[in-house]
């Protein structure tokens, strides 16, 4: 038995966005110029192009594959027994996850058919809003191989998962707060801003569960 018990109620979001993604797919490969942009820089401009076919299919293939693999991870899990316990917060950085990714897919997509919709405006906002997301709910994850922040150091003790996942999970929600607010900032400071967002992270992370076992090694 699956250890996250889905149900029609925690799956239909998820399928209803991926079946819309589908069957949009063919909509955009009917309507796409042969090269349309596939990557832009910080300053809104396109630096990358690719064929149509990969701008109409590739996205959903890679929707459809990720939940796929949402559904069976933890089922392969030598720590299944432990997603009963956050089973709520899977679920719901499950469905996220699928909604951010289709919310990319038709903002670039309706940006390849020339309709003005700002790239370097929304994607940074829903990276932000997935990031604020995904720090509310670290903290209720428990441990587990494939999801969570995931070191040697949280690895090897449950006590310094559950710091690492609550000092980290503050970590995301301001690095969600920095990004939604990099549309508005002048180009030249973006950069810097997004490189201020990984140190969080990463000090949250990696830096931070190093710590916290360093101390808890100490008090031994």
């Amino acid at each position: 038995m699956n250890p996250i018990k889905p149900t029609i109620k925690t799956e239909i979001l998820p399928i209803l966005l991926i079946v819309l993604a589908i069957i949009s797919s063919f909509y955009f490969y009917v309507h796409f110029p042969e090269r349309i942009p596939i990557h832009w820089n910080f300053a809104g401009e396109v630096d990358n192009y690719g064929s149509r076919t990969v701008g109409a299919f590739l996205f959903p293939i890679i929707i459809l594959g990720m939940y796929i693999m949402f559904l069976f991870l933890p089922l392969i899990d030598p720590k299944k027994e432990r997603y009963q316990q956050f089973k709520k917060v899977y679920h719901i950085f499950k469905n996220f996850m699928v909604f951010f990714m289709v919310a990319i897919y038709f903002i670039t997509g309706f940006n390849a058919l020339g309709y003005n919709i700002s790239v370097s405006l929304w994607v940074p906002m829903l990276v932000g809003i997935l990031f604020i997301i995904i720090g509310n709910y670290m903290g209720k994850i428990k441990p587990n191989w494939f999801m969570g922040i995931r070191t040697p150091w949280t690895l090897s003790s449950e006590e310094v998962w559950n710091k690492t996942h609550r000092f980290g999970g503050k970590m995301f929600i301001l690095s969600g707060v920095l990004m939604v607010l990099i549309p508005f900032i002048p180009v030249n400071f973006k950069i810097w801003v997004f490189g201020i967002v990984l140190t969080l992270i990463l000090s949250g992370t990696i830096g931070y569960s190093y710590i916290a076992y360093t101390k808890k090694k100490t008090k031994k």
